[in-house]
């Protein structure tokens, strides 16, 4: 005890012995390449937060103890650590770092790095992320990646995006990317059945990033499935020789509904009644907001604990995750997580083992949908509930009127139970015998199962109405093998480095449904589906003199969606990169990197939504639907029935859709690479596209055949700007801004010659089987087809009035007109960082131009007879209504077509770090979806088809986040 008071007291006499031992450091940093001074270096010694930056001349000093490790850094130069010892001064000379331009990018069954990429590869990390309680991870990109759009489907709980690099390049076949997880592609029709989002089951805050395969010579390597890019994500790791570390993340979050469909409210609607045809019996005193009635305001909670260490041959990272969202219909996502990695080496680190993990259980409680229809209308004038507390109806007698939306989303239920696992085993091992030759084996499976059950209360105004019932319950499986043998050496005798890849892949997707319905009869059907693909690949890249890069690659599909004529393709891609910045004549340049990329390649597309429609299939009668009568029984006199095996259309020639594009991109960088970005141009042909199409009756066996049409055209320019604005010990600002312009344009349709020959599309709501959208060569898929509307000398539209196009006197559908787009000509992401000491605040802004929306919600009830012609009721009106005066539906007039153009504040996130000893703890305030600015006087201009019909609203989130790492 004694000798401790000892130790205590002598450390307290040479405490302040310490203090006062403290002197100045002093030193001028400069750029070793040019010993010029450089401004803003930070210097801060090593594990506290004591520092400072130098000045103008390159110049600091610091405060500083004996044996204290000083850190110099700066944006695009190596760190250096120097040890203070009592030098009198300390000068330092920092060289670029050439690991900036080295940093390793993933690319199809191998690496390269950043200097090295031929291709349009973009790379998305953690620190670039949007922030806020995120569920979904494509939100996580949303904004941030030139040529990548992200379309939200909603504001429905666990709602995911819809994710489009390059605008597609199909009709009617998958725009999706293909997504591969740690290695492992997902099923491009989703991940499981029940699911909102294919991608849910990856828990947001367990990415390390996203890296973006653009170009058909980046993506050509995954071949049939890569005509529309291929995202790469990677899931965090712990790292080697890392000690204990332990963080515990909350983010609490609301949101509300940010905008509602304009409808008559009660005082409006009670206005009708100096109409003739209005009926004022019925008519109540309420002024019922029926959607604001609706919609509630959902809570939601995400917990994430972590625990990762590394040793010096291994390292592990568990991440447990909670995950609870709820949407404003008051419906349900639950997310319950288990995240493993562990990375063993072994044989004097030749031998890398690395498994990778997902046990996931989501749930969701999903709200009537049909709710939102019935808000918009239900008799404003009548209040929720009537004298006796019930519900308020119409009655038994209007059989086809609106359903009290909250006694819909009280008498419904809707569950959905996955249960999956995701698990990629890899294998990198560095042969011994052959310097550079290793071999990677990649195993993995996705395994989902799932059980939901429905409940649907009778229609109350229906008096014959009865109760639905209904099970479900279903398997999806995807596993996949590879593996490839890889060369990397550096031939110094030819001053070439060479990448040489070859390998051979096999996948195969299994699914199979079960499926219970009982209302006045019960219904049963079970539904197995399979398909493989089996493929070779490879890949050979060559960097000359450090200055001339060559890559090209090579994959053999084979597919069992084709016949044995048309079950192979061969997908090639070649791609060129001329270092310029290495030449010498831009040694002494204003540039710190300069390279110029082209690129080629072919790629394809089988993702149709049936595995056997090449082959001759017949379907049977299940659950006595189809039966045929033969006659009544003798003894009886029941009817006699037999079962019936129905032929369904096939085309037996079907084959791929195929995607050629070419690329030039220039690449640069200026300030020491405080400014970078990329101007990237790309032209991409598809031809035998995959559509389902008319086809004359007798022609086939259905009226709809699923076949190979024509072909689609496109092309767009891509510009990216990075930089650091301000860089100072207390304060730093970076920004990113990325603008696309593209355009697309259908340049055939193979089966039929007539110029005048179109396909219409895009279903919409008033009538039956009526669509707004047309395919037609010469024009965007997304192209509206519509009657010019006539308008009066004020300005205002005359009702059924419209331009004779054709000259004939009369109006006719041959008066329809193609006419504006969904697709946007441009679209920006705009991120900007700042940080002061301690605090931190992010935003990004989205913009979208040239994009048009037919706001069905107008079209269809913004009219009179929406609340006056009506079976036995009276409905309400969309308030266009007070604009136009329609009697009627005018449907096809382009009155509806409406310019969408926006400016969303997308998100803004506000941080606080506090250091403590053992502790580090960040605050943070988040909002998603603060404001639009938009002249479009819908319900929302960003529809990622262009037709605004029963839109689930998106929500404006406002999140609360702590995060502790011990």
């Amino acid at each position: 005890m004694k000798t401790v008071l000892n130790a205590l007291l002598f450390c307290l006499i040479m405490l302040p012995a310490t203090l006062i031992a403290q002197t100045t450091a002093k030193g001028t940093v400069t750029d070793k390449a040019n010993a010029m001074p450089m401004p803003g270096v930070n210097v801060i010694i090593k594990g506290t937060s004591r520092g400072t930056v130098t000045d103008f001349d390159g110049n600091y000093a610091l405060e500083v103890n004996q044996n204290e490790i000083l850190i110099f850094s700066y944006v695009g130069y190596t760190t250096q650590e120097i040890i203070f010892t009592g030098q009198s001064r300390i000068d330092v000379a920092i060289e670029e770092d050439a690991a900036q331009l080295d940093e390793v990018l993933l690319i199809g069954y191998g690496s390269t790095t950043k200097q090295d990429a031929t291709g349009a590869v973009e790379k998305v990390g953690d620190e670039e992320f949007n922030r806020g309680a995120i569920v979904a991870p494509q939100q996580l990109i949303s904004g941030k990646a030139a040529g990548v759009r992200v379309t939200s489907s909603g504001g429905g709980a666990g709602e995911g995006g819809e994710i489009r690099i390059r605008g597609g390049a199909s009709l009617s076949a998958t725009n999706d990317p293909l997504i591969v997880i740690d290695g492992l592609p997902i099923d491009q029709r989703g991940g499981a059945q029940g699911s909102r989002n294919a991608l849910n089951a990856i828990n947001p805050a367990d990415i390390e990033d996203f890296i973006v395969l653009k170009d058909a010579s980046a993506t050509a390597i995954y071949g049939s499935r890569a005509s529309n890019g291929v995202i790469l994500i990677t899931t965090k790791k712990g790292t080697t020789n890392q000690p204990l570390k332990v963080e515990y993340g909350l983010q609490i979050s609301t949101r509300r509904v940010a905008n509602t469909v304009d409808v008559l409210t009660g005082d409006q609607y009670r206005a009708l009644d100096s109409n003739s045809s209005f009926d004022s019996s019925n008519v109540g005193n309420a002024n019922t907001d029926w959607q604001n009635e609706l919609y509630t305001t959902g809570v939601g909670a995400i917990h994430n604990v972590t625990v990762s260490k590394g040793y010096e041959k291994s390292n592990f990272r568990i991440n447990f995750n909670h995950a609870s969202q709820e949407g404003a219909l008051n419906d349900l996502y639950e997310r319950n997580g288990l995240n493993l990695s562990y990375v063993q080496r072994l044989l004097d680190n030749d031998l890398k083992l690395t498994f990778v993990g997902k046990a996931i259980q989501d749930e969701y409680a999903y709200a009537d949908s049909g709710a939102i229809g019935a808000a918009i209308s239900f008799d404003p004038t009548q209040p929720v509930r009537d004298e006796n507390g019930n519900y308020t109806q119409y009655g038994t007698s209007a059989n086809l009127a609106p359903v009290n939306p909250l006694f819909l989303l009280d008498n419904y239920e809707d569950r959905q139970t996955i249960k999956r696992v995701i698990a990629n085993f890899n294998i990198d091992y560095k042969i011994p015998f052959l310097d550079g030759l290793s071999f990677n084996l990649n195993a993995g499976i996705d395994y989902a199962e799932n059980d939901g059950h429905k409940f649907i209360a009778a229609n109350p105004n229906n008096s014959g109405g009865v109760n639905t019932n209904e099970v479900s319950s279903g398997l999806n499986r995807n596993t996949s093998l590879d593996f490839y043998l890889n060369y990397k050496k550096d031939i110094e005798s030819i001053n070439t480095k060479v990448d040489l890849t070859a390998g051979h892949a096999f996948q195969e997707f299994y699914i199979k449904g079960f499926f219970d319905r009982t209302t006045n009869t019960t219904i049963t059907q079970t539904d197995i589906n399979r398909n493989a693909l089996e493929s070779y690949f490879a890949r050979a890249s060559f960097d000359i003199a450090d200055k001339y890069l060559i890559s090209a690659s090579f994959r053999r599909d084979g597919s069992s969606r084709f016949n044995e004529d048309n079950r192979i393709g061969y997908f090639p891609g070649v791609s060129l990169g001329w270092k310029l910045m290495n030449e010498s004549f831009l040694e002494d340049s204003f540039f710190s990197n300069l390279k110029l990329r082209a690129g080629w390649g072919v790629t394809g597309q089988q993702e149709i939504g049936s595995n056997y429609g090449y082959l001759g299939i017949y379907t049977p009668s299940r659950n006595n639907a189809a039966n045929i009568q033969i006659g009544t029984d003798p003894n009886t006199g029941e009817p006699i029935f037999i079962s019936t095996l129905r032929p369904e259309g096939f085309d037996e020639d079907l084959k791929w859709e195929e995607t050629t594009q070419y690329n030039l991109a220039l690449d640069f960088g200026f300030f020491n690479n405080r400014l970078t970005g990329t101007i990237d141009g790309y032209y991409r042909e598809t031809d035998d596209l995959l559509s389902s199409v008319p086809v004359p009756a007798g022609a086939n066996l259905t009226d709809i055949l699923l076949t190979n049409v024509g072909e689609v055209t496109s092309r767009g320019l891509e510009l990216s700007l990075n930089g650091i604005i301000y860089q100072k010990e207390n304060f730093g600002w970076d920004t990113n801004v990325n603008v696309t312009f593209q355009e697309q344009e259908i340049t055939s349709l193979s089966l039929n010659d007539d110029p005048n020959y179109f396909i219409p599309t895009g279903g919409i709501s008033g009538g039956v089987g009526n669509q707004i959208q047309i395919l037609k060569p010469g024009y965007d898929p997304t192209t509206f087809f519509v009657f010019r509307q006539v308008y009066d000398n004020n300005g205002n539209p005359i009702e059924g009035a419209y331009v004779d196009v054709n000259g004939d006197n009369q109006i006719t559908e041959a008066d329809r007109q193609a006419y504006k787009k969904a697709t946007p000509d441009a679209f920006v992401g705009f991120t900007n960082n700042f940080r002061y000491k301690k605090l931190d605040l992010n935003f990004t802004f989205r913009g979208s131009f040239g994009n048009y929306v037919y706001n069905n919600s107008a079209s269809d009830r913004g009219n009179l007879n929406a609340v006056v012609n009506q079976p036995g009721y009276q409905g309400n009106a969309h308030a266009n209504y007070l604009d136009t005066g329609f009697t009627n539906q005018n449907l096809f007039s382009d009155y509806f077509i409406q310019r969408a153009d926006f400016v969303r504040l997308d998100n803004v996130s506000l941080g606080y770090t506090i250091p403590f000893e053992k502790l580090t703890l960040r605050t943070s305030l988040t909002a998603t979806n603060l404001f639009v600015l938009t002249k479009y006087d819908g319900l929302d201009p960003e529809i990622s088809n262009g037709i605004e019909n029963n839109f689930y609203p998106r929500t404006r989130d406002i999140v609360l986040g702590l995060n502790f790492t011990f």
